[in-house]
């Protein structure tokens, strides 16, 4: 077995302290080896190289009680030199100052962690079970006050802990050991029971929030997607669930575990007592939660055969996640709407915003989403100003991909058959089995599921840049489409106001703003010879026609540069999509 211990160091300087102890046993016929060992270079669910290591501020190594030479092999490996059977002990510390679900953070507030960034890695041995403490935190520093109310909230399971939570949890092994992040401190919590499985929701970083709305939100849209996957037994692929919030300013974002999610949401985002309608911000989180649950099937269970099993040590790449990234957010708000937490109006609304923001980018022309998958590890996750220009979402793009496969099932089945059937399929013949879904099976799968053969459609759709049918097939469908212009002609930028300064943070390929030669980062000084500021800049638009020149002030570096732009027709801004009744 595979032991860690976990206790808080110094929360201001915040620092977790982590220590490792093993027992390695050396075959009779060696009389030394090499014992390697190492934290992943990445967390599931976020395709991006992170470098946890970089975090390490120190360690050390003793076997059989005499310190022992760690032996850095690369950037986030190392190896010990072991004789003989041997007690094996690493003690490190690790720094914890991001604010992410990716990661790890600490300060006198709480604790967050991903083992993925704590819990070094004993090769050869993953298979192994591993326990791990939880230290219930001291304020011997004077730096954490009210250290005696912190708490512990974490799906793993428990093997002998206290009322708060602390104390020794185990996992079967190190796959599952990284799967159910670590929250520390005095949240606000509510529990609830959905289809007879435990559920509890804790809230990190707020007051004034009504849980009791929350939780009966969360039950709906969580019983609606046990139900999806198992329509008959109601059976989910866990024994309980946590989700996990982060509550700050502005916050947004999530990420998947197998019984559980870690979330950040805006503070203005959560219900009050007595608020009354939903506000956009709510639904906006309700549609996060439906996400990141969805996951618990799509992803974590049924996943791509690049997953199956993880390589963290580098980029797993795979042309996929179209599949799961992209219906997983055709789903979380279609959901929504079966549960009854947001009315058809609402549903439609949050699906022209996502038309309208696909259309938007150029990249949807030079980039197929199955490309975006592939490169999610240095394109998507890495944006820079040309982004807009030269990728395309597989979230976005692929939830509309699933949208028009959706209603070409259907409309070629004659309402028998629909993606419903698709994701069962995928559930049955994958999520339960283990096995990974193949680069080029998905078209399979869909023709198994429904009776048709979709091939040259998801090639197309999925495989190739360029537009999707959905007007057309939402008007099949009985939707009505109704585009709105902006009130004024293009310019093709997107300037956002940094302090005193107004800056373009995009010029979009092929439009006025890049055509006439300005580029990202210039900073906007003037519009026809008048100071530019974010108003003056919009309303003086305003009075322009499609047509019409202007010229603009930049800086570039410290060089004033002057350019005329021809302004373009006026876009679109908005769709407003509405059913058709008889």
């Amino acid at each position: 077995m595979i032991r860690y211990s976990i206790a808080i160091a110094n929360a201001a300087a915040h620092l977790f302290s982590v220590q490792l102890n093993f027992q390695h046993k050396v075959s009779e016929t060696i009389a030394s080896e090499l014992v390697t060992l190492s934290l992943p270079v990445w967390i599931p669910g976020s395709y991006m190289v992170r470098e946890f290591a970089r975090n390490i501020v120190e360690i050390h190594a003793t076997v059989n009680g005499y310190e022992a030479a760690l032996i850095k092999q690369d950037k986030n490996s190392w190896c010990l030199p072991v004789v003989g059977d041997s007690t094996v002990q690493l003690e490190y510390t690790v720094y914890a100052w991001d604010f992410s679900v990716r990661s790890a953070h600490l300060d006198q507030q709480h604790g967050f962690f991903n083992n993925t960034s704590l819990c070094l890695r004993v090769h050869g041995r993953e298979h192994e079970p591993c326990r791990l403490e939880l230290v219930a935190p001291a304020d011997s520093l004077g730096l954490l006050p009210n250290a005696k109310q912190w708490k512990v909230a974490t799906t793993l399971s428990p093997v002998k802990r206290d009322q708060a939570g602390f104390g020794e949890y185990q996992a079967e092994n190190y796959d599952e050991l990284i799967d159910h992040p670590i929250e520390l401190g005095t949240f606000q919590e509510i529990a609830f029971e959905v289809l007879g499985i435990p559920h509890r929701a804790v809230f990190t970083g707020t007051t004034d929030v009504d849980l009791q709305r929350i939780a009966s939100d969360l039950k709906a849209i969580c019983a609606e997607q046990i139900r999806f996957f198992e329509p008959t037994s109601y059976e989910a692929p866990f024994k309980e669930y946590l989700f996990m919030t982060h509550v700050s300013s502005d916050g947004f974002g999530g990420l998947e575990h197998r019984s559980s999610t870690a979330l950040h949401c805006a503070r203005n985002d959560l219900p009050f007592v007595g608020m009354g309608a939903s506000s956009t911000g709510y639904r906006q989180f309700l549609g996060l939660c439906s996400h990141e649950y969805f996951h618990s099937w799509n992803v974590k269970r049924i996943k791509p055969a690049a997953f199956t099993p993880y390589n963290l040590h580098q980029e797993n790449y795979t042309s996929l996640l179209w599949i799961f990234e992209g219906f997983t957010s055709y789903y979380d708000d279609l959901l929504l709407l079966r549960a009854g937490c947001i009315s058809l109006d609402e549903y439609l609304n949050l699906l022209s915003i996502t038309i309208t923001r696909v259309a938007s980018e150029p990249g949807r022309l030079k980039q197929s989403i199955a490309d975006s998958s592939f490169d999610s590890w240095i394109k998507y996750y890495r944006q820079d100003e040309n982004s807009p220009n030269s990728l395309i979402s597989y979230y976005t793009k692929g939830s509309l991909v699933a949208l028009c496969l959706d209603l070409t099932i259907r409309k070629q089945t004659r309402g028998q058959r629909s993606l419903d059937d698709v994701m069962r399929l995928l559930w049955t013949d994958f999520g339960k089995t283990g096995r990974g879904l193949g680069e080029n099976e998905f078209a399979t799968v869909v023709a198994q599921a429904t009776g048709v053969r979709l091939d040259r459609e998801i090639k197309r759709w999925a495989y190739s840049p360029g537009e999707l049918p959905v007007q057309d097939l939402l008007h099949q469908a009985g939707i009505e489409w109704h585009a709105k212009t902006d009130n004024a002609p293009d310019h093709g930028l997107k300037v956002v106001q940094r302090g005193a300064d107004l800056v373009v943070s995009h010029a979009y390929a092929d439009r006025p703003g890049q055509l006439a030669g300005v580029s990202a980062h210039d900073i906007l000084i003037a519009v026809d010879g008048l100071r530019a500021t974010e108003s003056h800049f919009k309303n003086w638009l305003t009075r322009k026609k499609s047509g019409d020149t202007i010229k603009l002030s930049v800086f570039r570096r410290d060089e004033l540069l002057q350019f005329t732009l021809r302004l373009g027709k006026p876009r679109i801004s908005a769709l407003q999509l509405k059913k058709h009744l008889p």
